[in-house]
């Protein structure tokens, strides 16, 4: 093995101790601080100098992109008019390896006097930054991964990894759900995949193949040829609800087995009990259903319609691959 390899293993070993390193403080003050995030009424501000100010900028975009609206203020700035952006219902959290950063005396002044909270994230647990605060998150690691012992490489990756921990468990205490997500990131194909519905995708009106039951299979067949979504059709009873699917290939089984394949009804070739999709469910989940029991299509009910059994569309595999759903 060469030394490059060595090193590079080296460093992600120091690196994944630290992180283990770290769950024996997941305690009552991890809980703590999750509790005062959560009751926060206002914002969080983070702040942070150097790889800590970095770490903080990407916390402050993990926290308000998870329902928890955060931003960055930089230390050296906030001496400079940039603490106007605290506001009295927020929360602070420093960031710090080593606790001692000047440019946080101006702030910690600024906090006390407006009685705000203070939360801090520091591998020292004495030191000013750590005494200054409310409550405590230690995140000392035994070594750094470089090899001179220097640059912050295990220190910064336990920081990222103890403020994700706050920010997934503030974001399971608000009960944040993945439509909340969704909505937090329209642009992506992410948002894109947990926003669009059912009904966003699926065939209405003309286009919905159905037939009655006493509807002769001549006419099954030719309406299920001429319809958009060609290859089903739904039969529903006298009341319009849906009691059963038509598909392609039991006309293909009957037209091969059948010496007399046009004689008889709807009701003669039908699968009763189809499986269905509701309009206003993720079309994620239709394409799953489609995937789990092989099925090309399913017609789609609204469960909050007064006829809820009455078929409102149709959706087919391919709407959902055009559709960019997976």
């Amino acid at each position: 093995m060469s030394k490059i390899i060595e090193q590079g293993l080296k460093v992600l070993e120091v690196e994944a101790q630290a992180i283990l390193g770290l769950r024996e403080r997941i305690g009552a003050d991890f809980e703590k601080v999750v509790k005062m995030v959560t009751a926060c009424k206002g914002k969080l501000i983070l702040t942070g100098m150097g790889k800590s100010g970095q770490i903080a900028r990407k916390l402050a975009s993990t926290f308000s992109s998870t329902g928890t609206p955060a931003v960055y203020l930089h230390p050296g700035e906030s001496s400079h008019g940039d603490m106007g952006v605290i506001e009295n219902d927020d929360l602070i959290i420093a960031l710090s390896y080593g606790g001692e950063v000047p440019e946080f005396g101006a702030l910690y002044k600024f906090i006390a006097r407006k009685g705000l909270p203070l939360v801090a994230i520091t591998g020292k647990a004495e030191s000013s930054l750590a005494k200054s605060a409310q409550a405590v998150l230690n995140v000392h690691v035994p070594e750094e991964a470089c090899p001179l012992g220097l640059a912050p490489t295990a220190s910064s990756t336990a920081t990222l990894a103890m403020g994700d921990a706050v920010a997934m468990a503030v974001m399971a205490e608000k009960g944040f759900s993945s439509e909340d997500f969704a909505i937090f990131h329209p642009g992506g194909s992410l948002g894109y995949r947990l926003l669009t519905l059912v009904k966003d995708v699926m065939h209405t009106g003309d286009a919905l193949p159905t037939v009655k039951l006493e509807t002769p299979i001549r006419e099954v067949f030719s309406i299920m040829t001429h319809k958009d979504v060609r290859g089903a059709a739904g039969v529903v009873d006298e009341k319009g609800d849906l009691v059963g699917v038509i598909t392609d290939g039991q006309i293909r089984r009957r037209l091969e087995k059948s010496n007399d394949p046009l004689t008889g009804f709807a009701k003669d070739l039908m699968t009763t009990n189809p499986r269905t999709v509701d309009a206003n469910e993720l079309a994620e989940k239709a394409l799953f259903v489609m995937e789990q029991f092989q099925i090309n299509m399913l017609f789609v009910l609204d469960k909050d319609a007064t006829q809820a059994r009455k078929p409102v569309g149709i959706l087919h595999v391919q709407d959902l691959l055009r559709a960019k759903v997976r």
